[in-house]
């Protein structure tokens, strides 16, 4: 019983933290994005999607480090595939409350590089190397530990293949949790005693 109380206790505490308590030194984030969504229906039949996966830990309030990862797929009936690929680092700045846009909304700047690739169908080739991306981003947080975010993100692979360089904007919409690193944690416990 005690346990409970003490997690109900903590639970409750996390939720009274505004958004910029996610965001502070020592947190968490994890999550991912979706873009490139779409599913063709006329005929022939198509189908894209990117899924990158992320997790990033917060070395100062507003500022986070981390590695992500990226598998996207194009692909239509008769044709074959496009594949898009991709492991590397990334950070984040998140803007001051001063720019809040929403009471509980951040903007955002995301940057990445690391190694990656893109097989094309037809005349466009491949290329596989060194993959670059950047772009602003506004979180929602729906609860004060769920953010909802879009992103728009320019992406770049330069490198080795049929074409030495490709690139593209991609309109991504994800979803991250943040979670209290230790240091967080041990404010709780301080705050309940």
């Amino acid at each position: 019983m005690k346990k409970f109380t003490f997690l109900a206790i903590l639970a409750f505490i996390g939720f009274a933290f505004t958004a910029s308590a996610q965001i502070q030194k020592g947190n968490v984030l994890m999550g991912g994005d979706i873009g490139n969504l779409s599913l063709g229906l006329n005929s022939p039949s198509t189908f894209t999607a990117d899924i990158t996966p992320k997790a990033a830990w917060f070395i100062k309030d507003n500022v986070a480090l981390g590695a992500y990862g990226r598998f996207g797929i194009s692909t239509e009936k008769g044709t074959g595939s496009d594949v898009r690929y991709g492991i590397g680092a990334l950070g984040r700045y998140y803007t001051g409350s001063d720019v809040e846009v929403l009471k509980h909304g951040r903007i955002f700047g995301e940057a990445n590089v690391g190694l990656g690739g893109q097989n094309l169908r037809g005349p466009g080739g491949s290329t596989n190397g060194l993959e670059l991306g950047f772009g602003p981003g506004f979180a929602y947080f729906i609860t004060p530990s769920i953010g909802l975010e879009t992103l728009l993100k320019y992406n770049g692979v330069v490198g080795f293949g049929s074409s030495a360089y490709q690139h593209s904007l991609t309109l991504n919409f994800g979803f991250q949790i943040y979670l209290p690193g230790q240091s967080t944690l041990n404010k709780v416990k301080r705050d309940v005693k």
